[in-house]
């Protein structure tokens, strides 16, 4: 028999899983940066949700603080304060 027709050889073999090992290590190290890749995206975009859900607070109080200006600046006095404060004068003033 010749060399040709023999078909696996021990070389071969070893060859073949040796080559297969390589493949599936690299492939367990691709999946593992993978892995890290979306572990950190998940941690960006959840501090990103928190800095925005603090922001909508932040706002929030702001909108309630705000009601409480808008009544006293729609009212009469709050007009009177306001006029007084960009220069108007009153009658007794001048």
């Amino acid at each position: 028999m010749s060399r040709r027709q023999k078909g696996l050889t021990d070389e071969k073999v070893r060859k073949v899983a040796v080559g297969a090992t390589v493949a599936g290590v690299l492939l367990v190290l691709f999946l593992i940066v993978i892995l890290i890749v979306q572990f950190v995206q998940i941690g960006v975009a959840n501090a990103q949700s928190r800095r925005l859900d603090e922001e909508i607070a932040r706002y929030e109080q702001m909108i309630e603080e705000g009601e409480g200006d808008l009544d006293f600046y729609q009212s009469g006095l709050g007009l009177y304060y306001l006029a007084l404060g960009r220069g108007w004068q009153t009658p007794s003033n001048k």
